[in-house]
């Protein structure tokens, strides 16, 4: 298993969650699609309720009181050693501050930011919480990948503000698209250029055994779920839970 105890590199994927209309229904469903367990936080917490395998964090999912939401989505967090200077990269590079830096009591230091294209992602500085403690697992964060018409000015700016290398392996034919990687080499994620979509948006891959499996699961538990469909990396099937949120599972051949 992929453990991890310590803070992630600055750029990466470090922790996911979701808010929702109902919890109960959340736990329900994801609790039948990936076997979740759940630890519930109190109310002076919002109810903040990690999403555990094996005992380890992999998410969290939290109730939304925002009676006018109709769209839901996992959010993303990147790792970063100082939230409040990854903030200042992102506003010279064309970002919008959502939500500016702030501290979430001793676990650590967060911000919500917007890129030039408008998908939005998180900051997080671990501290008592160091982010996903299990991944690149079955029932697990495997990637996530930001989908956008316009690729050019995201790859310009995540490469600014994280230092992220770009690169394509040709494997995906015609389509554009393109690898982030760390200073270091490590694969982060990907940027897809897809002139047909009408948003930009960070997606979110979760790691299965068997994709048809789990659609199957995921329909059978009041989500929707595509048919699976094989490409060169694997197995993939594009899910939505009760709720309307979009997120795609991979089966083992993909690698994070």
């Amino acid at each position: 298993m992929t453990k991890l105890d310590s803070t992630q590199p600055n750029g990466t994927p470090a922790w996911i969650d979701l808010g929702i209309p109902d919890l109960d229904r959340a736990m329900e469903f994801y609790g039948a699609v990936f076997g979740w367990e759940f630890d519930v936080g109190p109310e002076e917490m919002g109810r903040y309720t990690m999403c555990l395998v094996e005992g380890r964090e992999v998410a969290a999912i939290m109730p939304t009181h925002d009676e006018s939401a109709t769209e839901f989505w996992w959010n993303v967090y990147f790792a970063t050693d100082d939230v409040a200077t990854t903030v200042s990269k992102a506003e010279a590079a064309g970002g919008q501050v959502v939500v500016p830096p702030m501290d979430v009591m001793d676990k650590g230091r967060m911000a919500l930011v917007k890129d030039p294209v408008g998908a939005q992602f998180g900051l997080w500085h671990g501290q008592n919480h160091v982010g996903t403690r299990l991944v690149n697992e079955p029932n697990a964060l495997l990637r996530n990948d930001l989908v956008t018409p316009d690729p050019g000015a995201a790859r310009a700016f995540y490469a600014s503000v994280f230092d992220f290398g770009l690169d394509s392996d040709g494997y995906l034919g015609d389509d554009d698209f393109t690898f982030l990687r760390r200073p270091d080499g490590h694969e982060i994620g990907g940027i897809v250029g897809d002139p047909a979509a009408t948003s930009s948006a960070w997606g979110t891959l979760f790691m299965v055994d068997d994709a048809d499996a789990t659609a199957q699961r995921a329909s059978a538990a009041g989500g929707t779920a595509a048919a699976p469909y094989d490409m060169v990396y694997g197995r993939m099937a594009e899910i939505r839970d009760p709720f309307g949120t979009p997120f795609s599972v991979g089966a083992p051949k993909f690698g994070g």
